[in-house]
């Protein structure tokens, strides 16, 4: 290998091209509704979100009083994954709970 190509190599790294960016990253929104219980809330948060008990009472309490809670904050994927679950639990249980997905 020449010289040469050793410098373009190094300017390359230097100039950070070889950088790669971060996932752009999305919010789980949880959504009030009439019909799903708080304890399912708080057990969603809990199981799926990993929350402490008091930190998933404060975010079902926001859902409820506000109509809309974020859950957790990921990459899109992982956020899919998320919403996915809870939607399955929540039809397993018969509640109409919904989750969607915003940039954040």
């Amino acid at each position: 290998m020449s010289q040469q190509s050793d410098n373009s190599q190094e300017t390359l790294a230097l100039n950070g091209e070889n950088d790669l960016a971060e996932p752009p990253l999305y919010k789980v929104l949880l959504h009030n509704d009439d019909y799903t219980s708080m304890e399912f809330v708080v057990s969603i948060l809990e199981q799926i979100f990993q929350k402490n008990h008091e930190e998933a009472t404060r975010i079902m309490l926001e859902v409820h009083e506000r109509g809309v809670g974020v859950a957790g904050i990921y990459t899109k994927e992982i956020c899919e994954t998320k919403i996915a679950v809870v939607h399955d639990l929540a039809r397993r249980d018969e509640f109409p709970l919904r989750c969607s997905m915003e940039k954040a």
